[in-house]
């Protein structure tokens, strides 16, 4: 395919506006449009969680460019008008506000959406934090709170809890892994976190989901007032935060003839049909180095993946392989009592062994070795991020490649199925 004349990124979160950057950087003039459903200019999304929620930084700090950088971009940017279709072979797209766009080539950066539980909507004092506006009502929301029940887990409940506390709040964390980030972390890291967390005063309700699954959100009026357990124990809450993990946002692209299985389905070089390609959280790519389709949600991914897409608009024939990365600051270093940050290289299943190549999980800083038999499947640093990233380059850089699905057509490529990456 020649280089397009012009390019459409719908979705301008830091996938869609990196890629954005990176075609200009290799030196790409043609026409740019990003679109974008939010209305708030390009803005990161790890620290909603984080500095945000405990008011150490206001919203406006989590904007990823200033409008002198992104005027220098040279790029059409359309705010708050979300797509709701799209005719692939002739790269066009409809806008909920009537827009017909239309490029030479596509890029699709629409993301991921908040899953929610039943009985929610219509609860003043139920949240999801997945925008900017979500963290900015539920900050209102904790300064005046008293009590918090985290729905799950994963990173993004662990994470909230942490600011809640710090922020003052009794907090009660909800899940069914049996440790915090158990599907990620494994058992053994997953209790140095319980641990952690329970020395803040986070009370955990962890287990199976028959025993702790949230069988339903309570309310009075039309205000909550608390979840209710499936073994039927009532948990009280002011306010309540349901991070359950997150859905790709595709629902526009049905019946375009891409495949849409767990994302955007891409070949190895992230394209998903001729002219069409998908970067970030929503795109699911085959991985040559593993052998597998993987869909990443991380900042980190939506960068590098980024760069590979803009390139291969360009000419290029480079295959995204990265080693799969994840991390997550719980709790402020510097600030009363211990904190973590963590950081894990690789994608270990949570029954692989894990071994202790610097300290332990009583410690205040460890790096940890995941391995399934001999085979080192992950590297993970508690406080000691440096140390893990030269673990990493020891034990998981230069995968063996493994044959590439058949290249993209019109209905999009072909490759095996598989789970998708964690939050970051």
């Amino acid at each position: 395919m020649p280089i397009p004349a012009s390019v459409l990124i719908v979705g301008a979160s830091a996938a869609g506006l990196a890629t954005a950057e990176a075609l200009r950087r290799q030196g790409y003039q043609g026409a740019l449009t990003l679109l974008d459903g939010e209305r708030h200019p390009p803005y990161d999304r790890p620290p909603l969680s984080k500095q945000v929620l405990t008011g150490a930084w206001e919203p406006h700090r989590t904007r990823l460019r200033t409008p002198e950088q992104l005027d220098a971009l040279d790029a059409e940017l359309v705010p708050d008008d979300p797509a709701v279709d799209c005719a692939v072979a002739e790269r066009l797209v409809t806008t909920a506000g009537g827009r017909v766009l239309r490029a030479d080539a596509l890029v699709i950066a629409t993301g991921l959406r908040p899953r929610t539980l039943p009985g929610q909507d219509g609860l003043a004092g139920v949240h999801v934090l997945r925008t900017l506006d979500d963290a900015a009502d539920l900050r209102r929301e904790l300064v005046a709170g008293r009590r918090l029940v985290v729905v799950g887990d994963g990173a993004l409940g662990a994470e909230t809890a942490a600011a809640a506390r710090e922020s003052g709040l009794e907090v009660t964390v909800v899940g069914c892994d049996g440790t915090l980030l158990g599907s990620r972390l494994g058992g053994v890291v997953g209790g140095a976190l319980d641990r952690l967390h329970s020395e803040h005063g986070v009370r955990l309700r962890l287990g199976s989901a028959a025993e702790t699954a949230v069988e339903e959100v309570l309310g009075d009026g039309d205000r909550v007032t608390g979840v209710r357990l499936a073994c039927g124990e009532l948990l009280p809450a002011d306010v309540v935060v349901v991070a359950v993990g997150a859905s790709p946002v595709t629902s526009w692209l049905a019946g375009s003839g891409l495949l849409l299985g767990d994302g955007v389905e891409c070949d190895a070089r992230c394209c998903a049909a001729p002219g069409v390609y998908a970067v970030g959280d929503v795109a699911s790519f085959f991985h040559e180095g593993l052998g597998r389709r993987l869909r990443l949600e991380n900042r980190t991914n939506a960068v590098e993946q980024a760069r590979t897409v803009a390139a291969n608009l360009l000419g290029a024939d480079r295959p995204y392989s990265p080693t799969p990365y994840f991390w997550t600051d719980q709790y402020t270093a510097g600030g009363t009592g211990r904190y973590a940050k963590i950081q894990l290289h690789g994608l270990p299943s949570p029954t692989d062994e894990v071994t202790f190549a610097e300290g332990g999980p009583d410690e205040e800083r460890f790096v940890a070795v995941y391995r399934d038999r001999e085979r080192v499947t992950g590297v993970l640093g508690w406080n000691m991020a440096k140390q893990a990233r030269l673990l990493r380059q020891r034990h998981l850089a230069g995968p063996r490649p493994a044959p590439s699905p058949v290249s993209a057509g019109p209905a999009g490529p072909a490759g095996p199925a598989g789970p998708a990456g964690p939050a970051g």
